[in-house]
């Protein structure tokens, strides 16, 4: 939903791109030092370190936002470069969601590892979906709808550390919403994909 909200946010975008594009960094250098931010987010994660994960996760998150703003602002913005982005991104969401499994979760109807997989595939399926349906020409556009996109299940990871960090029992609230919505939104982008007519 914030996807399709994007445009709404173009201002911002600009001057944020305008800012970091000062510090001479290119688009694509800030997109491999979120990696390095979510690293340092899976290593607190391990020892319990809530408000330490949550703040790199966080930086993690924010430079999704500056390396397209970089590379719009410069006027360098490349396929290669979107392509490099959007790995990135889910290597991001995919080793954040891995130091969950470190914690001390309780049970809610299946056990915490089993949720933390259903929100790992949700997030690659969501993506998987819209690239497999341009990739077999079953669309000619990008499929950008669907209940829960990057941006919410970006709030929805960070959201689960900021509960951890008051009671762990409450982190795994967040990630079963996000199990369940980011398979939702796949399914429904499958749906799309297969009925362009309702696109």
């Amino acid at each position: 939903m914030l996807e399709q909200k994007r445009k709404d946010f173009k201002g911002v975008e600009v001057k944020i791109g305008a800012l970091f594009s000062k510090l001479g960094l290119s688009a694509n250098q800030y997109t491999a030092i979120s990696l390095f931010f979510v690293a340092f987010s899976f290593y607190f994660l391990t020892k319990t370190r809530m408000i330490l994960a949550l703040v790199f996760f966080l930086l993690a998150g924010f430079l999704d936002l500056v390396d397209g703003a970089v590379a719009r602002i410069t006027g360098k913005a490349t396929k290669n470069g979107a392509y490099l982005d959007t790995i990135c991104d889910r290597y991001v969401e995919g080793i954040a969601l891995l130091g969950f499994l470190f914690l001390p979760l309780p049970q809610i109807i299946l056990e915490p590892y089993v949720w933390i997989f259903i929100a790992f595939l949700g997030s690659l399926m969501t993506t998987y979906s819209k690239a497999a349906a341009k990739e077999k020409e079953l669309v000619s556009s990008e499929l950008k709808k669907g209940f829960i996109g990057r941006g919410e299940r970006i709030i929805l990871i960070a959201l689960a550390i900021i509960l951890g960090s008051f009671n762990l029992s409450w982190t795994l609230y967040p990630i079963i919403v996000l199990a369940i919505f980011s398979n939702l939104t796949a399914l429904q982008r499958i749906s799309l994909a297969l009925n362009p007519s309702n696109n």
